[in-house]
């Protein structure tokens, strides 16, 4: 299966493999690559190329049994990070996909350190894995809000000016032991505008079936829009790779972050040349024999 250059296209304008000069100004929240409204039929169908080749490449990562992929999504509230879960792996085989939602931190998960809940969840070889939220919350609300950090009862000797500095230190270690075992990491960082959030906000308020997702606390944290802002923009700086991308997936538009989102996770999954398995003689054997208990004749060229 060849991966078409329309593929590269939606994915290399976004991608951050080295953080060095970032800055999140650069990008545009409401980028579409030159696609208009007009063209959004062109968009999804390309989307609905990418949810078929994402398909055939997870049968192929489920049946290897060697890889495994992790996508980490962060965003601002309402920036659509489950619609794009939702329609990005709508073909995928929900037995080699594993979800994981991380809210704020129980008591049992505030008792070990901070990458004990995650790394639990870890996609088992073969699956795709799926963070919605993960442990970057600790460089971003608990940064914004010092009160979390507070809860999480680290001895205060180990808090110190240093503490996010070492963060990003660990997340970057443990990243490349994971990329080192067989987990791919793609990261991505739904770029929504304040304007749009407040869009968002107010048709979860105007329509009945979406008042289900209006959260009073949602909208009271867009106080801190500049402050989530600058830490987003330090931690996508800090912890970009080669091994381990971060991707600044403009999210204003959702049919276009869906299908940067698709086209990403399709590249990373074609570059590691996945294939269903070899049967060797003794396991040809076992197929010759299955079909002579079953009245089959043998197949030319077997």
């Amino acid at each position: 299966m060849k991966l078409g250059k329309e593929v590269a296209e939606f994915v290399d304008p976004y991608r951050i493999t080295d953080g060095k000069g970032f800055h999140l100004q650069d990008y545009d929240p409401a980028d579409t690559h030159g696609l208009k409204s007009a063209d959004r039929q062109k968009a999804l169908d390309l989307l609905s190329s990418g949810i078929s080749m994402l398909t055939d490449l997870q049968s192929k990562l489920y049946a290897q049994d060697r890889w495994a992929l992790l996508l980490i999504f962060q965003a601002m509230d309402a920036a659509g990070k489950d619609s794009t879960i939702k329609h990005v792996m709508s073909g995928v085989n929900p037995q080699g996909c594993q979800i994981y939602s991380f809210k704020a931190p129980s008591a049992e998960a505030l008792d070990h350190d901070y990458l004990w809940r995650c790394m639990k969840c870890l996609p088992e070889r073969g699956h795709i894995g799926i963070f919605n939220r993960s442990y970057y919350e600790e460089v971003l609300v608990v940064r914004v809000h010092p009160a979390v950090l507070n809860a999480e009862k680290l001895p205060s000797v180990l808090v110190t000016k240093k503490i996010w500095e070492q963060r990003f230190e660990d997340i970057n270690g443990v990243e490349h032991y994971l990329t080192r075992n067989g987990i791919v990491i793609r990261k991505f960082f739904l770029h929504l505008s304040k304007k749009e959030q407040r869009k968002r906000f107010l048709s979860r308020l105007d329509e009945p079936s979406k008042n289900w997702k209006f959260s009073l606390s949602d909208v009271r944290e867009r106080q801190f829009w500049d402050q989530y802002q600058g830490a987003y923009e330090e931690m996508i700086r800090a912890t970009s790779s080669e091994h381990a991308p971060w991707f600044v997936v403009p999210a204003d538009n959702k049919w276009y972050t869906r299908l940067v989102v698709s086209a990403a996770t399709v590249e990373a999954l074609h570059s590691l040349d996945l294939d269903y398995p070899k049967v060797d003689a003794a396991r040809r054997k076992e197929i010759e024999a299955a079909r002579k208990e079953l009245g089959d004749k043998p197949r030319a060229g077997q």
